[in-house]
């Protein structure tokens, strides 16, 4: 009994600790990171398969366009390596996903609405994303602010600015890589005594995130692919269950939310 009496006490104060006790992003952290997204992006560039399912084996490949056809999602897990060795992130940890999804009879214009509504991608991605505003435009060309709310045991909230860049390079195809430029975590969200932590120097949840969007019109309908790298801290020792999550199911999560809500918006705007 007296254990169970001081679980909720102990449970608060190893919250707190786990909220106060911050991460510095340091220089050899980000060089790791910004190689990682060098090479992954120069295979994007010279894969021949445009969607990730289309390098599978036709073992593989049948099944999940089968899944894809029931309405449901294809997630997996990717490594880039330089070469054959793997990438090391002192400091850090580098979540690496794919997911596709389909929608019968949508098109690419119509998903690209979506994904380009980023004044509405409050509404489209709640309660993920708490906060949106397109700051600038420019051709496909955009700049934009998303507040995310993220809660794994414990809630964490970051203000975010990103660069997009959409290309149409024949017309059953469309791309957009999307890098962010500025991600602050906050503090006290929602209150009088709301800031920002300086940027770098917080809880680590979320340093970077690149994602990179490929749509495909195809098969009577369009083929969604999502592909996500994101940079965060590493799991501190004793911290494991509160940090944890964030760094290993998160990642997981928000790619398939984002493409499940992007799935599901495509198949209203089709009517």
């Amino acid at each position: 009994m007296a254990n169970q009496a001081w679980a909720p006490v102990f449970l608060a104060t190893a919250l707190s600790s786990a909220g106060v006790m911050a991460a510095d992003l340091q220089a050899r952290t980000v060089a790791a990171f910004d190689r990682y997204v060098t090479l992954t992006e120069s295979r994007l560039q010279k894969d021949p398969a445009f969607l990730w399912i289309d390098s599978l084996t036709d073992a593989r490949r049948g099944p999940i366009r089968e899944q894809l056809r029931r309405k449901e999602m294809a997630i997996e897990q990717l490594k880039t390596k330089d070469g054959a060795r793997d990438i090391d992130v002192p400091d850090g940890l580098i979540h690496h996903w794919i997911g596709t999804a389909f929608v019968e009879n949508a098109t690419i214009e119509q998903a690209l609405t979506i994904l380009q509504n980023y004044d509405q991608h409050q509404q489209i991605y709640a309660p993920t994303v708490a906060g949106s505003k397109l700051l600038s435009r420019k051709d496909d060309r955009f700049h934009f602010f998303l507040r995310f709310s993220m809660k794994k045991v414990i809630t964490v909230v970051v203000n975010s600015e990103h660069d997009a860049r959409f290309f149409r390079p024949v017309p059953n195809r469309a791309e957009g890589w999307i890098a962010s430029t500025r991600i602050a975590e906050v503090e006290n969200p929602g209150t009088p005594e709301e800031r920002e932590k300086a940027v770098g120097h917080d809880g680590g949840y979320l340093w970077r995130l690149n994602t990179y969007w490929r749509l495909l019109a195809r098969d009577g309908g369009v083929y969604i692919q999502c592909e996500s790298v994101s940079l965060t801290r590493g799991i501190p020792f004793g911290l494991g269950w509160a940090v944890g999550p964030f760094v290993t199911s998160i990642p997981r999560e928000s790619l398939t939310f984002t493409l499940e809500r992007t799935r599901q918006q495509l198949e209203k705007s089709r009517g």
